[in-house]
């Protein structure tokens, strides 16, 4: 079972690293938007990862555990698809950013 200690192996930008990308036009020009959606689901996956990194551990909720776990999946099978070349300027990376995780920092997963 993916825990807290996942998500924070995983999730490699700090909340108001994160929250600044958030209000990029890279952020928002990726990601799934069902019908009616005003925003992708990635994009809204990062408003709750702000708020779940700016939340004590103790005070965590069951959606917001769910969450971390659905953010690790996501994670985990989205940098297995990682493109050939320069990663800089792609749609894989800045999805990936949407969700917490920047391939282009030097992290141990």
């Amino acid at each position: 079972m993916t825990g807290k200690r996942d998500f924070h192996a995983h999730v490699n930008l700090s909340a108001s690293e994160l929250e600044a990308w958030l209000v990029s036009p890279e952020s928002q020009s990726v990601g799934w938007r069902g019908p009616g959606m005003s925003e992708s689901v990635g994009h809204a996956s990062g408003r709750a990862i702000v708020t779940i990194l700016r939340t004590p551990p103790e005070q965590l909720n069951p959606a917001q555990l769910q969450h971390m776990r659905k953010v690790v999946g996501f994670i985990r099978r989205h940098r297995a698809q990682r493109p050939r070349g320069d990663i800089t300027r792609t749609r894989w990376r800045y999805s990936l950013m949407n969700w917490g995780h920047d391939p282009m920092k030097s992290d141990p997963i």
